[in-house]
């Protein structure tokens, strides 16, 4: 069975994780829990190797989803790590990610954090200003050992996707313009601890059009070959990753249109110019990979009428999925129980959480079938960016997370008591 696109499916009426019943996970496990299928981040994961020309680098994302236990399934798949603090390196490495196959991105490495990198001996440092190549390079010069790192270039190309994930224009905080860059890399050339391998760009996420992509490869590529005109010749070039995933309930109706370029040929779409222009390619995909593998699953605590307006209030809100609030972002939300759906209409409703925000809410006029309390929903596409941006605001608890293989299923997280609310506490 092919769970890479379809991991949640109604059989009898009851939504399964593959073969394993979402009705089950929750009376064992309680809600609200992360469900993810082992299958389809398997299958996701082989999608890029597999399409990927020889020499490539596929990193997985970290910050999209940082379990230990899928990091290492990753891992084993032969997937690298995109990691951006010293904790994402931390599970990188605990999870088995090789440090060759390590890169460390983000605009706020720490002294610490870039000591703990040279440590391990990753591939490479991503270097997003001046004052942290100097910091860099100061560091590698007292410690006597090579520094190598790439430069993130800002390329200033829309992204087209949401503001607040969209990382490539000249505006954002996020690596430097190619000027800079080109000046930071002739810097690191003549310095004797340090070593230029790379030039990357990132710009954005949740993209769903090819074409930015290809302006980009075709900018790294103009770049690279100025750079080797300066006698500097890079190990790769890096992509970045941002492709975007179908948001708008493809997992549970067959034959539906993708809104969204397939793995295979976002892969084409950049690797191609760069394996054409002679150099090797580094790929960060998150999102990608592990966002439609996975379901948030929360119960029904009441429903209410006020102003007008049907409310559903559930188990989870804004602390265990930020998304909605954060982003406006859509996520399919389907009944576990689908017989409602068969025998009575929908109505408009808002389904909401128990954070005391107005902003905490899962899904606005959004048509859904009668609901009682009680009845378990599954917010899908929730694989990438949930768990990872949870908290315990409000004094809640972050959920369980739970691994399913075929009819099997395990717990990877437990679910936090209230006497982890005094870790660190005096």
């Amino acid at each position: 069975m092919n769970w890479g696109q379809n991991a949640f499916q109604y059989h009898d009426n009851q939504l399964h994780c593959e073969d394993a019943p979402l009705a089950a996970i929750a009376e064992t496990v309680g809600t609200p829990v992360y469900v993810y299928s082992q299958a389809a981040l398997l299958e996701r994961a082989a999608a890029f190797v597999t399409a990927v020309p020889p020499n490539t680098l596929v990193c997985y994302a970290t910050k999209a989803n940082g379990n230990p236990m899928l990091l290492r399934l990753l891992a084993e798949a032969g997937l690298g790590g995109d990691v951006t603090s010293g904790g994402e390196l931390f599970l990188a490495l605990h999870a088995g990610i090789l440090p060759d196959k390590i890169i460390y991105s983000g605009v706020g490495k720490t002294q610490a954090e870039i000591e703990m990198a040279l440590d391990a001996r990753i591939r490479a440092l991503h270097v997003e200003s001046e004052m942290e190549l100097g910091t860099i390079a100061a560091i590698a010069e007292s410690r006597r050992q090579i520094a190598r790192i790439g430069v993130r270039v800002n390329p200033n190309i829309d992204a087209q996707t949401h503001p607040y994930i969209s990382t490539g224009l000249h505006g954002h905080k996020f690596g430097v313009n190619p000027e800079r860059a080109m000046a930071m890399m002739q810097q690191a050339a003549n310095h004797p601890w340090l070593e230029p391998v790379g030039i990357a760009a990132h710009i954005g996420s949740q993209i769903t059009k090819l074409s930015p992509y290809a302006e980009t490869a075709q900018f790294l590529i103009g770049m690279a070959d100025e750079l080797a005109g300066m006698g500097i010749a890079l190990d790769y070039l890096d992509m970045g990753g941002g492709l975007g995933i179908d948001y708008n309930e493809p997992q549970l109706t067959k034959n539906i249109q993708q809104s969204t370029p397939s793995i295979g040929d976002w892969v084409t779409a950049v690797s191609e110019p760069i394996a054409k222009a002679g150099y090797n390619l580094v790929l960060e995909p998150g999102r990608s990979i592990v966002g439609p593998v996975g379901a948030l699953i929360t119960r029904v605590v009441y429903t209410k009428e006020q102003g007008g307006k049907q409310f559903i209030i559930a188990d989870t809100g804004m602390n265990d999925l930020l998304r909605p609030s954060l982003y406006q972002a859509h996520h399919p939300i389907w009944p576990v129980n689908k017989a409602s759906v068969v025998r009575h209409p929908s109505s408009v409703v808002d389904i909401v959480g128990p954070i005391c925000e107005t902003s905490d809410t899962l899904a606005k006029e959004r048509p859904f079938p009668p609901t009682e309390p009680g009845d378990l929903l599954a917010i899908l596409q929730a694989g990438a960016y949930g768990f990872a941006m949870a908290s315990n605001y409000n004094g809640r608890l972050r959920p369980a997370e739970v691994l399913v293989n075929s009819d099997q299923f395990h717990i990877i997280r437990q679910r936090q008591t209230y006497q982890h609310l005094l870790d660190g506490a005096a």
